[in-house]
């Protein structure tokens, strides 16, 4: 088979990929790992456990990709796939993990450089917004993706997606500026 070209609609890549193309399972891996990930570290809080649910989210999608419906919206299938097994890891945490034993974001005493600690006050910023609000917020400002299809994935309207990003923002904009007066 020939090597499957990236700009090819992902319903074609989906059919290709069924059919055992390599190249083509590769260009959805490609095209959409990063929107995984943002959609796993929305979730779970942690850069580590995020690139793993990220990675075993993609291989289950793609073992599992007859069992998607509709391929042309494969993107909203796959996201799906990682909430899923992002909440089921998150239960199993709090399952293992004591209330007290948070360490989800680092601490900026750790950090001796300001791009660390810069990292932390913006991670922690993300622990303020809703789960919908940080997938928005990470998927548009970080994957680039367009409110159409944030809203496809989200099965959310284009303007409930530019809504959940203002007001992220807002809230975003409202702690990183109170950390900052705080001298944190």
């Amino acid at each position: 088979m020939s090597a499957a070209p990236p700009d090819l609609p992902v319903a074609m890549l989906v059919a290709r990929a069924r059919r055992g193309d390599a190249e083509a399972a590769e260009a959805l891996v490609r095209r959409h790992l990063r929107a995984v990930y943002s959609v796993a570290l929305a979730i779970v809080r942690r850069p580590a456990d995020a690139e793993d649910l990220a990675q075993d989210s993609m291989i289950a999608a793609l073992e599992k990709l007859d069992s998607c419906r509709q391929p042309e919206r494969f993107s909203a299938w796959l996201l799906q796939i990682v909430r899923n097994r992002a909440r089921n890891a998150l239960n199993v945490r709090r399952l293992r993990e004591p209330a007290d034993c948070d360490d989800t974001l680092p601490d900026p005493s750790c950090h001796a450089d300001a791009l660390d600690l810069s990292r932390a006050q913006l991670l922690r910023a993300l622990e303020g917004l809703t789960p919908t609000q940080r997938e928005v917020v990470l998927l548009h400002d970080l994957e680039q993706w367009t409110h159409a299809e944030i809203a496809n994935s989200l099965e959310i309207s284009e303007v409930n997606s530019r809504q959940h990003l203002f007001q992220a923002r807002r809230a975003l904009r409202e702690r990183l500026d109170t950390e900052d007066s705080h001298g944190s």
